[in-house]
């Protein structure tokens, strides 16, 4: 699953606009101009279309972590890190954040797409690349929680 189209999904399940967007990137660090932020959230068949990458996206689930539950006191502004690789259980990690999702939640969220886990199966994503029990977090895993935060929230609105 491509960053741009993470992009896309939250954009629409959480009812954000253009403008939204490219100010959660600003939020998060993000340096590129609004028209950058624009071409992440294009189709990839159409013209202007840029490919989102690892610093960028991680910029932008920062920004959306300081959007949705604010600023720490104290802490330093966002600096985007170009050495980050973001995997799937990282964006999942950080929405878990940003949307202040408990693991009742979050079970319900992937149950409602017919993802059937244990509350177990769900810790293992959080976990440490190098522990026993970690478990990497697939793309179907990624695409049917975004479905069910698509439900959850469009819904609300």
């Amino acid at each position: 699953m491509t960053h741009n189209d993470t992009l896309r999904r939250l954009r629409y399940a959480l009812t954000y606009d253009d403008a939204t967007i490219a100010a959660i990137f600003a939020r998060g660090g993000y340096p590129g101009p609004a028209a950058a932020v624009a071409a992440f959230l294009k189709p990839e068949d159409e013209p202007g279309y840029v490919a989102c990458d690892h610093t960028a996206m991680a910029c932008f689930l920062d920004g959306l972590i300081i959007h949705r539950r604010g600023q720490k006191e104290g802490a330093p502004a966002p600096q985007p890190n170009p050495g980050v690789s973001l995997t799937n259980n990282d964006v999942l990690k950080k929405l878990r954040i940003a949307l202040d999702l408990q693991d009742a939640d979050m079970l319900a969220i992937l149950k409602q797409t017919g993802v059937d886990l244990t509350k177990h199966e769900l810790n293992a994503f959080f976990r440490k690349a190098g522990h026993t029990h970690y478990r990497t977090c697939g793309d179907v895993v990624l695409q049917c929680f975004l479905k069910g935060l698509t439900a959850r929230y469009r819904v609300r609105a």
